[in-house]
């Protein structure tokens, strides 16, 4: 039991280190026609990456130019918003300064009225008096006069403050209109005023909330940007990967065609020629259990015969651990869970049972060295189960 367990370290040693030494690949090695549809689909899939890709790209550079595009609007608006600004002001200031002139002729208005008011109640009185007195003032003058040249010089004075405060009325009078008049003119001047400064505070809202929603549209095709190249990035590592995948494909087709070929050509052994250890037994049907332990035992012992027959082949190593642990080969082996079988002989007696048959020579599919679940770019010699063998 002991050499057993040694053996069993060994194998699981052996399979972690293949694992770690192979590509990651899910199924063992098929014929070159599967490989040659694999290769087909693996191109049509880069086909459609790089379809997306360009795409993808295609959509980044139109969000940038729409982004640059917003960007040089966004940069007027905000001119346009400072000379509005700017206008503003001017605007404030002339009103400011308009207020003030208003003002001032407020003032100059008033001191006009004060003045003519008090030389209108001296003119009211003086017109009240001659009013009063009528023709008998010319009389009195005369009576009073000590002579001619003294009565008509009295009578030219009266004369002269009547053309006076004539004058007088009519100069108030011009005043006030014009004093009234400039009012009119300078409310008016504010009005306007008033109004360009409303339209100016309109449009610099509307240029506002133009610079607002430009500004939020430019965040909207960052983020819209970030977003693509984020897919853009991603496409291309698939791509790399899809790059990688072809190149593995194309180097297993190589391999397969050159498997196939030196199949071909290669004498196989007799089975009688070839010696099994309890070993191989142990291996191969724990194998068998990972590869085909949910199938029939007619299933079994196919899967063990394609091992026995790659060793009966001169295109495949010639003992049981070199073909099971062949790289690329057997997805058990790579993956790690025929190391986990192996480790607890998970192997059950039929499993056994199918080992012994195949090292015995028995084979359900004649000389197939590969097997695999169907597909229909292959068509098999055999179909037992799940698999399908050729």
């Amino acid at each position: 039991m002991k050499f057993f367990k040694d053996r069993i370290k060994i194998w699981i040693l052996t399979a972690c280190v293949a694992a770690a030494a192979v590509s990651m690949i899910s199924l063992p090695v098929f014929a070159s026609k599967e490989t040659e549809e694999a290769i087909q689909k693996a191109r049509e899939e880069k086909q459609q990456i790089e379809d997306a890709a360009e795409n993808t790209q295609g959509q980044i550079d139109s969000m940038t130019n729409t982004r640059g595009d917003l960007q040089t609007q966004l940069g007027n608006l905000n001119t346009e918003l400072s000379a509005i600004g700017e206008n503003l002001e001017d605007l404030e200031q002339q009103i400011q300064d308009k207020k003030q002139e208003i003002a001032q002729t407020e003032e100059e208005l008033n001191a006009a009225i004060a003045r003519q008011e008090e030389q209108y109640q001296g003119m009211k009185k003086r017109i009240q008096f001659l009013y009063e007195r009528g023709q008998t003032v010319y009389l009195e003058l005369f009576m009073k006069s000590r002579s001619l040249s003294s009565y008509l010089n009295r009578s030219e004075y009266v004369e002269q403050l009547s053309a006076y405060d004539r004058m007088t009325l009519e100069r108030y009078i011009a005043l006030k209109e014009e004093v009234e008049a400039k009012k009119a003119q300078l409310e008016e001047e504010k009005e306007e005023l008033d109004s360009l400064q409303m339209q100016a505070q309109e449009e610099h809202g509307r240029v506002s909330g133009l610079v607002s929603s430009t500004a939020g549209s430019i965040a909207a095709y960052s983020d819209q940007i970030s977003a693509a190249e984020a897919v853009a990035e991603d496409l291309k590592n698939q791509l790399d990967a899809k790059n990688s995948e072809l190149k593995a494909l194309e180097e297993k087709l190589a391999e397969e065609r050159r498997l196939e070929a030196l199949s071909r050509q290669s004498v196989w052994r007799n089975i009688s020629d070839v010696v099994f250890t309890e070993d191989d037994r142990y291996l191969l049907a724990n194998l068998i259990y990972c590869e085909a332990g949910n199938q029939p035992y007619e299933g079994q012992v196919a899967v063990g015969a394609v091992v026995i027959n790659r060793v009966l082949s001169g295109a495949f190593p010639s003992t049981i651990p070199g073909v099971i642990y062949q790289h690329n080969q057997f997805e058990p082996a790579m993956t790690g869970r025929l190391a986990l079988a192996l480790s607890r002989n998970d192997a059950t007696p039929a499993c056994y049972a199918a080992a012994d048959a195949a090292m015995a020579g028995q084979t359900t599919v004649s000389d197939c060295i590969f097997f695999r679940t169907p597909i229909p770019q292959v068509t098999p010699r055999y179909v037992i189960g799940g698999h399908i063998f050729y």
